[in-house]
C-alpha cells in the first residue's frame, strides 16, 4: 500500500481537468477520482493497463448492443459508462503517478476511435437486424463519420491556434527585443485561469489602457493603491484578445461561459463525449436509438459550426493584431 498517496480533495486538485465535458464532470469524476486514488494506493495498475480495460469493455459493449434486445441494450449501455469510466482513470492515473506516456497518449486515442466505430456499426447492426429497417445502416455510417469529423475538426482548429499564437508570441519577441515592451498574454488563458473574475469590466479595462496590462484585484480585501504599497510593481502583461469580435457580437456569451467554467464545464455543450454518450447509453437505455442518434448527430453539428465560425472570427482578430505589429513598427521606423 502506497503512502505517498495525497487525500481525495488533493487528488481531485491534481487529477481533475479545470475545464470539462459536462457529463464528465456530473457523472463520471465523482466515480472516477475516489477509483484512481484507490487503484494508485492499493495496487500496481499502470495507466496503460486501465486504457486496455477500457478497450476491453467497449467491446463487450458492442458485443450486447449486437444481440439488439433491449435488456442486452441495456446491459451494453452500463458496461459502455463503465468502459468510458475507465478511459477517464487512465489520464488521471498518469497525472497522478507521473506514469504518463506520448504512447499512452497515442494509444488513448486510437482505442476511443476503435471503441466508438465497433460500438457504432454493432448498435445499428443489431437493430437493423431487429427491425429490418435499411435507415440503421446509414447512421452506422453517420456515427463513424461524425465521431472522426469531431476529432480532425478539434485537431486541426488546435493546430490553427498554436499557429496564431507562435506567430504573435514571435511579433511580440521582436518588439521587445527592440522597444522593450510589456509582458504578453491571452485573454482566453485569462479568462479561463481567473473564471469568477468580472469579464466585462476587465475587457473594458483592458481596451481603456490600450493593451497596456491585465491586473486582478488582490484576494486580500486592500485596494489596488495598497496593494502596490506593500509590494513591489509588477510589469503588466499585454493582453492579446483573438476571441475580440466574438465577444463583441455575443456578449451573452461571456456570462454563461464565466458561469459554466467556476463549475469545471466547458461552453461546448456537445461534443464528442455527449455524442457518445447520447448515442450508446441514452438511446439504448430507452430503446430509442434511432431519434437520439439523429438529435445528438444535429446538436454535434451545431456545435461543430459554432466552433468553425468562432475560429474565423479569430482568424480576422489574428490578422488585425499582425497589422497592428507592422503599424508600430511604421510608426518606429518613422
Amino acid at each position: 500500500m502506497r503512502r505517498d498517496i495525497p487525500p481525495l480533495a488533493e487528488v481531485r486538485r491534481i487529477t481533475e481537468k479545470k475545464r470539462d465535458a459536462w457529463w464528465t464532470v456530473m457523472l463520471v469524476d465523482p466515480v472516477a477520482t475516489p477509483l484512481v486514488r484507490f487503484t494508485a494506493m492499493r495496487t500496481r495498475v499502470t495507466p496503460n493497463q486501465i486504457t486496455w480495460g477500457a478497450f476491453i469493455l467497449g467491446l463487450g459493449s458492442a458485443a450486447c448492443f449486437a444481440f439488439g434486445d433491449w435488456k442486452w441494450l441495456v446491459l451494453g449501455a452500463v458496461i459502455y459508462h463503465f468502459s468510458f469510466i475507465f478511459d477517464c482513470m487512465d489520464g488521471k492515473l498518469a497525472r497522478l503517478t507521473g506514469q504518463g506516456s506520448v504512447f499512452g497518449a497515442w494509444l488513448d486515442f486510437v482505442f476511443d476511435r476503435i471503441r466508438v466505430m465497433v460500438c457504432g456499426v454493432a448498435l445499428m447492426w443489431g437493430q437493423y437486424d431487429r427491425t429490418g429497417d435499411t435507415f440503421y445502416i446509414w447512421l452506422a455510417l453517420a456515427v463513424v463519420a461524425l465521431d472522426t469529423l469531431r476529432y480532425i475538426n478539434s485537431l486541426e482548429i488546435f493546430k490553427i491556434r498554436h499557429t496564431m499564437r507562435k506567430q504573435i508570441k514571435a511579433r511580440m519577441r521582436a518588439a521587445k527585443r527592440a522597444q522593450n515592451e510589456a509582458e504578453l498574454a491571452f485573454m482566453e488563458d485569462l479568462l479561463r485561469d481567473n473564471p469568477s473574475a468580472d469579464i466585462e469590466q476587465d475587457l473594458q479595462r483592458a481596451a481603456g489602457e490600450a493593451g497596456a496590462g491585465y491586473v486582478t484585484q488582490p484576494s486580500d480585501g486592500t485596494t489596488g493603491t495598497e496593494a502596490d504599497e506593500q509590494t513591489a510593481p509588477k510589469p503588466k502583461a499585454q493582453v492579446i484578445d483573438l476571441h475580440q469580435e466574438f465577444r463583441q457580437k455575443f456578449p451573452a456569451y461571456l456570462r454563461v461561459r464565466s458561469f459554466l467554467l467556476r463549475h469545471r464545464i466547458r461552453a461546448h455543450l456537445v461534443s464528442g463525449i455527449e455524442f457518445q454518450m447520447g448515442v450508446f447509453m441514452i438511446g439504448p437505455l430507452f430503446d430509442a436509438v434511432m431519434p437520439v442518434t439523429i438529435v445528438s448527430g444535429a446538436l454535434l453539428l451545431v456545435f461543430e459550426l459554432a466552433i468553425i465560425y468562432k475560429l474565423l472570427l479569430s482568424t480576422r482578430d489574428f490578422t488585425r493584431t499582425i497589422d497592428s505589429f507592422e503599424e508600430q513598427k511604421v510608426v518606429t521606423a518613422a
